[in-house]
């Protein structure tokens, strides 16, 4: 049985099929002085409702003094708006542009075209960065492509498994993928027939179906006989977390193998297909059966293992970007490492991790964790000290800067008060836009302080440009329309007055093959409050998620399926329900947009719900109007609160904030013009176009950057978009 597969990408240089800087590891270009190296940390679904050092975190706030220190010793963009999800935020971070101009508007998912994935024509932050002679790293979460790509005629990425590569990183160790894997309930095959364990172990003696003592079987055909301890009472916890499968009330054979393990299924954070991609191009695979383990282990501890040794592993005279990408604190919830965690931590042994009041706990204690190995990550580089709470960097690496940021709002379930969960992750609300950001390093003057005004995740982008001395206007093809404004005064200024007149923040439905209709699920948002989305094209993520899947069942988890039969639409499943006389579902809108400036937010959404006065299925685009301060407690955006709705005329104020909003979104939406059939970004449809097109339809012809009518194929129907006229033409 092959276990890891090692393969030489066949990859077209950058220079020549893209028009970038060369991709080789090979080009050392030299010494760079002082250049800063920047350190790069994304938590996962952390909005800024988690954080005890913005004044926040609810009544039990998550324990965090590693990223205290760091807010103490830098500085806290108190107002900073990221998108409502994974993708379009990670986009915007590397490439500085609003999703309304890549495509990347949502979640990616594996069914979504190469058209709303981040597109190798880009100007990315590691292509910009090898222009000042930096070499970039990627560890952790990517999910700026579709998640389970394969060799296979199926891939909506052509791209494939060495993405990463060919969209600039030099190295890249982690997942494509936008979340771990559902929990394993079967605990590794172990599990009798009806018996679940629900956190992914086998619980202990305290718990139905547990044991003190079995036996702990690895990939590499070694066993070790665990039983109950003081300091570890679940043996089936602990073998879990050494990578391990655990058999209850059982000794090891003396083989060291046994054929009641199944080392094939993932397992949340603890187990989970591994990609590498290699300087040379090349990528290696390593799925959970590897009799290296490699695949196996808690992630927050993984993705700091491999990020510490790439920056131990780089000379001190070229100049590097480590971005640790965190997969935590994303669902599903599970229990971190006990190690990882302070004294008189709330034992979670017995957790149930699809039950709510569990899952705040569970969420509580891998934001503790990840911090935990933020500061591993810091004190192991030696680029940092954190004694008696304060962080310090060392002389040796005072030139590093370090970002610290949320890359959406928290999942509802675990959203803190006085944040609404049901306008969280996933909405253009605050709860699921406001996140946190906090920056040091030897840029910073005056450090410990906040800065009020608004910042968007598109400026992090300019701010890595800024750190190497890059304007990254000057570099970026003006092709490629950029969406940052500068965040350097603010770090070097502590009287820097606001540069941003307006943020801005959307959600869109991304693209898919024509005709293509993702089932309809229905996730909890707190309480009784159920919305009905079309995201997830599996049952298992849906239910996972803890949701209700409405469409066909697959058979892998009868749990959680709807009452009824299955339907093709939330719109249907609403239209089921009423028919029923049960209780409808909210439905995510298909699209979102929200401006806002220092006091006032728009928010425009569109969504398509079963209408019972016109019997059908109707799409209504509706408009509030919001007051919103980042004071503690802040002023949200919740339903009650909506200007437009409260029966009272605006006041004269209230009025011009909402005439000069709606005229800068119109305006905003304007500044984008679609030039179909410039499918490598460069501004103009001509005979490079043509080359690009025969490139990508030669290499699979499936679903390409140049698939102009999205049927998922590059072919000789795509190429009348470029040549419906004559060449070359400017785009509008």
């Amino acid at each position: 049985m092959l276990t890891i597969r090692k393969i030489v990408a066949i990859v077209v240089s950058f220079g020549v099929l893209f028009g970038c800087s060369s991709n080789s590891d090979n080009e050392d270009p030299g010494p760079q002085g002082n250049t800063p190296n920047i350190l790069f940390f994304i938590l996962d679904d952390v909005g800024i409702d988690q954080m005890h050092s913005f004044g926040f975190g609810g009544e039990t706030p998550p324990q965090t003094p590693t990223i205290d220190a760091i807010a103490n010793a830098g500085v806290s963009f108190r107002n900073m708006w990221a998108m409502p999800e994974c993708s379009p935020s990670r986009a915007l971070l590397f490439e500085g542009r609003y999703p309304l101009r890549t495509n990347v508007t949502d979640a990616i998912l594996s069914v979504d075209l190469a058209n709303s994935q981040v597109s190798p024509y880009e100007s990315t932050i590691p292509v910009i960065l090898r222009t000042s002679g930096y070499q970039s790293a990627l560890f952790g979460k990517f999910h700026l492509t579709g998640s389970n790509v394969s060799d296979t005629a199926e891939d909506n990425n052509p791209l494939g498994y060495t993405a990463m590569h060919q969209l600039g990183w030099n190295f890249f160790k982690g997942w494509q993928e936008g979340a771990p894997f559902p929990i394993d309930t079967t605990a590794g095959g172990v599990a009798a027939d009806g018996v679940s364990y629900a956190c992914g172990f086998v619980t202990n003696s305290q718990s139905q179906n547990g044991s003190d003592a079995g036996a702990c079987y690895f990939t590499n055909d070694h066993c070790e006989e665990i039983v109950a301890k003081v300091e570890a009472p679940t043996p089936g916890r602990t073998c879990l977390e050494l990578g391990g499968v655990f058999i209850p009330d059982a000794l090891c054979s003396g083989t060291g193998k046994s054929s009641d393990v199944d080392f094939t299924l993932q397992n949340g954070y603890y187990v989970g297909d591994l990609l590498v991609n290699q300087p040379d191009g090349s990528y290696e695979l390593y799925p959970p059966e590897d009799e290296s383990g490699a695949a196996r282990g808690y992630r927050s501890i993984l993705e700091s293992d491999w990020a510490i040794d790439w920056i131990k592993s780089q000379s001190s005279e070229v100049p590097w970007m480590a971005t640790v990408s965190f997969s935590s604190a994303h669902s599903p919830f599970q229990q971190p490492p006990t190690s990882l965690l302070g004294p008189g931590s709330v034992p979670t042994g017995d957790f149930d991790c699809a039950e709510g009041g569990d899952q705040r706990v569970l969420s509580n204690q891998m934001i503790e964790s990840m911090d935990t190995e933020i500061g591993r990550v810091l004190v192991e580089t030696g680029i940092a000290t954190i004694n008696n709470g304060k962080l310090e960097l060392t002389a040796e690496h005072a030139n590093t800067m370090i970002v610290v940021l949320g890359d959406n709002g928290t999942y509802a379930p675990v959203v803190k008060s006085p944040f609404n969960p049901a306008r969280s992750k996933g909405f253009v609300y605050q709860t699921g836009v406001w996140t946190p950001l906090i920056v040091t390093g030897a840029l910073v003057k005056d450090p410990g302080r906040d800065v009020e005004a608004m910042i968007n995740i598109a400026d992090v982008f300019q701010l890595f440009g800024e750190i190497a001395g890059i304007d990254v206007h000057e570099v970026v093809p003006p092709s490629r329309q950029l969406d940052s404004v500068t965040m350097l005064p603010y770090l070097e200024n502590p009287e820097q007055p606001a540069i941003r007149e307006f943020n801005f923040a959307q959600l869109q439905e991304n693209l898919q093959p024509v005709g293509l209709e993702v089932p309809p699920c229905a996730l909890p948002l707190g309480g009784s409050v159920n919305i009905c989305v079309q995201l997830f094209a599996e049952q298992s993520l849906c239910n996972s998620e803890g949701g209700i899947w409405w469409g066909e069942p697959d058979g892998t988890n009868p749990a959680g399926v709807g009452v009824g039969a299955p339907q093709t639409s939330c719109c249907a499943v609403n239209e089921y329900l009423t028919a029923n006389d049960l209780s409808t579902y909210g439905v995510q809108p298909s699209a979102q947009m929200a401006i806002r400036n220092v006091d006032y937010k728009i928010v425009e959404a569109t969504a398509t719900d079963w209408d019972v006065q016109a019997d059908a299925c109707s799409t209504k685009t509706v408009t509030e109007f919001y007051r919103i301060d980042e004071n503690v407690p802040p002023k949200l955006d919740n339903e009650e609160s909506d200007l437009l709705a409260s029966g009272q005329r605006l006041t004269p104020s209230e009025e011009e904030s909402f005439l000069s909003l709606s005229m800068a979104l119109e305006d905003l939406q304007a500044s984008n013009v679609p030039c179909v059939g410039d499918g490598n970004l460069d501004g103009v449809i001509d005979e490079m176009d043509i080359e690009q097109l025969d490139y990508w339809q030669a290499l699979s012809g499936l679903s390409s950057w140049y698939d102009f009518d999205l049927n998922g194929l590059t072919n000789e129907e795509d190429l009348a978009f470029i040549t419906a006229d004559s060449l070359p033409r400017d785009c509008p």
